[in-house]
């Protein structure tokens, strides 16, 4: 079956970057927009960036525009989150999702395809 592995998080203090990747396997990763979504404790999942198939179209939430960059690289079957300048408000869970339909985003993320389990980015102050 399809599989989305994140990786990359940890516990760093404010200011500091951090960069995310997600691995997928088993599907055709260059038919497939990929996103990234974050859930806080306590809090719903949020949006927090997305790229088109090709990468020409990037998008981001508010709060991230600026300090986070979403890459892709298609030969490695890999979508990235640069995180910079990382704040305790960062702090939640990072998830990807893929969806061959649509450029997942926040009215979307409850219908993308497939998700990946997750990895904990913690910022401290």
């Amino acid at each position: 079956q399809v599989q989305l592995v994140e990786s990359g998080g940890g516990l760093v203090q404010g200011g500091d970057s951090l960069r995310l990747s997600c691995l997928a396997s088993r599907l055709t990763f260059s038919s497939y927009a990929m996103g990234w979504f974050r859930q806080a404790p306590g809090k719903e999942r949020e949006f927090v960036a997305a790229i088109s198939t090709s990468g020409r179209t990037r998008e981001y939430s508010a709060s991230v525009m600026g300090r986070f960059t979403i890459s892709r690289d298609n030969a490695k079957n890999s979508v990235f989150l640069q995180m910079n300048n990382l704040k305790p408000a960062d702090t939640a869970v990072y998830y990807c999702a893929a969806d061959s339909r649509a450029l997942p985003n926040k009215s979307n993320s409850k219908a993308l395809e497939f998700w990946g389990q997750g990895t904990l980015v913690t910022v401290s102050s």
